[in-house]
């Protein structure tokens, strides 16, 4: 299937949208944030919690005065280092229970704390490369059934539940699951440690849960005899800390918008465009494969209305990505299928949507995401809209299928509600695999005139954009009819100016 469309207003979007991201990546150079450090130290192997249950990571830097944080954290913990011999994760629990003061090593010559750090940092390097290694042998050997990717959520707020409704749906024919993350664990400064049982509305994200949901996931792949992919959230106030768990345990895909904290949950915007480029240089390099969240433009405003938007944002996420070191085949971007089923015609402009972005970026692995918005407690409309998603999924070869579920709204449905799902989509996808392959728009037709002006809406939004400079169009709510200040939001205080001398490792080998 291919549509007759403009490939002028394509190339014309990309060039807006290096416009737009280069004044916005000027400003990424020169700042750093609180949860970046925080990731460096977790690069270099400092983990756990003190006698409070207050992660490590975050007394190291809470014990920094303003001009140390400006160079960097790593170069002040690399002077305990350097001056104690001992190792990271000892010299993080000494400082976190007294025994060591920061304060107390500031005399250390900084190229020897460069030194000690170094050694640190390429093994938390090696430790990345390695888990990369191994999903790229296990893939080999447990091959994936073809895309679309059929992906299922898990989110009762119980590591342990969760884990057997993975397996469940893995049996049933999943083969990427997701764990929710518990409501507001975006707004937290600070990553919840240990294995956890009481989420709300999902399952808190630690790095010990996901290794166990790793370790499950892993045992059913071997049974299956095809690899099963894990799927979390680096968002929020500590995207990049997410971002260093996720590579050390092999998640394959992460949640990962450069626009999404701000717009949906209020998360300073600047803070929110340095975090992102951090934890997409690790995500870079581990290999995982971000999900962008253009769907959730679909579910606060009218979907018809929103596309260019949509479009518009992909463009942005994209070129943000890059600047990251991502190639196009790690850059999952969003949509979905939201329009009101009772539209006439709403199938046409769903499959002009879809078919759109594919052409748009024919390397990308797009994420697709379910009709939410006008799902009722009609379950059989509603698994009948579902399987009008899923044939628009396979028609233009989507990759990464969220499937919806007839009782849409439910945390934790019923495990025969996700194995009935799963078989819907299996079918439509099987009956009518090549099906886009074989059909061929109308020139002119309703399809192809409805993506044109999508891509002229798109064209003309980012022009608008370009003019006022991101941070300002989020401002004056051009995106989701959203209005957010520069200078506002949550976490706004854990931004800052880097030092003319500040250092961060991981960003010198990352490059």
């Amino acid at each position: 299937m291919e549509l007759q469309i403009d490939r002028k207003a394509i190339d014309r979007c990309r060039e807006l949208a290096v416009e737009i991201a280069s004044p916005v990546h000027a400003f990424i150079e020169q700042h750093s944030t609180v949860s970046v450090e925080r990731s460096v130290l977790r690069l270099l192997g400092v983990d756990g919690v003190d006698a409070d249950g207050v992660p490590v990571p975050n007394l190291i830097i809470d014990a920094l005065d303003e001009p140390e944080l400006a160079r960097g954290a790593a170069l002040a913990f690399g002077r305990v280092l350097a001056k104690t011999g001992l190792e990271p994760r000892v010299a993080g629990e000494q400082i976190a229970n007294g025994m060591l003061a920061l304060s107390d090593f500031a005399s250390v010559a900084t190229e020897a704390a460069r030194k000690a750090v170094v050694t640190h940092t390429r093994r938390g390097l090696e430790r990345i490369r390695a888990t990369r290694a191994e999903r790229t042998a296990l893939l080999k050997r447990l091959p994936q059934m073809p895309p679309p990717l059929l992906y299922i959520i898990v989110a009762s707020g119980n590591i342990y539940e969760d884990r057997s409704a993975a397996v469940a749906a893995a049996e049933a024919g999943a083969q990427i699951i997701a764990v929710i993350r518990s409501t507001g664990q975006s707004l937290l400064d600070f990553v919840p440690y240990g294995p956890t049982t009481e989420g709300f509305g999902g399952t808190y994200a630690t790095q010990a849960n996901f290794a166990i949901m790793r370790e499950a996931l892993d045992e059913v792949s071997e049974r299956l005899g095809r690899y099963m992919m894990l799927t979390n959230y680096a968002s929020g106030l500590c995207m990049p800390e997410i971002a260093v768990m996720a590579a050390l345990e092999r998640l394959d895909m992460l949640l990962n918008d450069s626009m999404y904290g701000i717009l949906f949950r209020d998360i300073n915007m600047k803070r929110t465009f340095v975090d992102q480029h951090f934890s997409r240089r690790l995500n870079a390099a581990s290999g995982i494969i971000i999900n962008t969240g253009e769907d959730n433009y679909l579910t606060t405003a009218d979907a018809v209305e929103q596309a260019p938007a949509v479009l518009a944002s992909q463009f942005i996420n994209e070129e943000f990505a890059h600047r990251a070191g991502m190639p196009d085949e790690q850059i999952g971007l969003g949509d979905a299928y939201e329009i009101d089923p009772n539209l006439e015609d709403g199938f046409l402009f769903e499959v002009a949507q879809a078919q759109l972005a594919r052409q748009a970026f024919p390397n990308a692995p797009l994420k697709y995401m379910p009709p939410t918005k006008h799902m009722t407690g009609d379950i059989f409309k509603g698994h009948l809209i579902d399987a009008m998603f899923n044939l628009t999924s396979v028609m233009t070869k989507q990759t990464i299928h969220l499937c919806g579920i007839l009782t849409e709204a439910i945390h934790t449905p019923f495990l025969g509600d996700r194995a009935l799902s799963l078989e819907n989509a299996r079918y439509i996808m099987n009956t009518a695999r090549h099906f886009g392959d074989d059909i061929v728009p109308k020139k002119g037709g309703r399809i192809e005139r409805r993506a044109q002006e999508v891509l002229d809406e798109c064209t003309s939004l980012l022009e608008r954009v370009s003019v006022l400079g991101l941070m300002q169009a989020i401002e004056a709510g051009v995106f989701a009819d959203v209005r957010r200040s520069p200078n506002g939001g949550r976490g706004f205080d854990g931004v800052f100016k880097r030092a003319p001398d500040y250092w961060n490792p991981f960003d010198e080998l990352l490059s």
